[in-house]
């Protein structure tokens, strides 16, 4: 039987790797590396677009999330997220993001929060909330 001491170790560890997991995550999205970006997520991922509103899109499986990051990347060459705030704890982390890009050649932005679910150190789903 595992002591209280043990099984705040193993949260520990496991709320570390869901960090490590968005992180790296993050920092493929901001490279716009679709193969790094897939590479940091489950092959049965998830991910809930913001759009259209009010329900945004859902894509299940690689092959759809890759081909919507490909499109997106391609539509979106200067975009990029910047964290402003996160938190995890065991699988589940919540990121509090800033995304900028060029829109109708001016600087752009929008807010939002990312719910990430994280199996074996990659994420498994990615779903995305934005303001107003």
């Amino acid at each position: 039987m595992e002591t209280s001491t043990e099984q705040k170790t193993e949260a520990t560890k496991e709320t570390e790797l869901t960090l490590t997991a968005v992180e790296n995550f993050n920092s493929a999205f901001n490279k716009h590396d679709v193969d790094a970006v897939m590479d940091a997520m489950t092959e049965d991922c998830i991910f809930e677009n913001t759009s259209p509103i009010p329900d945004g899109t859902r894509l299940e499986g690689a092959v759809a999330v890759r081909a919507y990051w490909s499109r997106f990347f391609g539509s979106n060459p200067d975009a990029y997220f910047e964290a402003e705030d996160v938190f995890a704890t065991g699988n589940r982390c919540v990121v509090r993001w800033i995304y900028h890009k060029t829109k109708d050649g001016k600087p752009w932005h929008l807010r939002g929060v990312d719910v990430f679910k994280v199996v074996d150190g990659k994420v498994a789903e990615k779903l995305a909330y934005v303001k107003g």
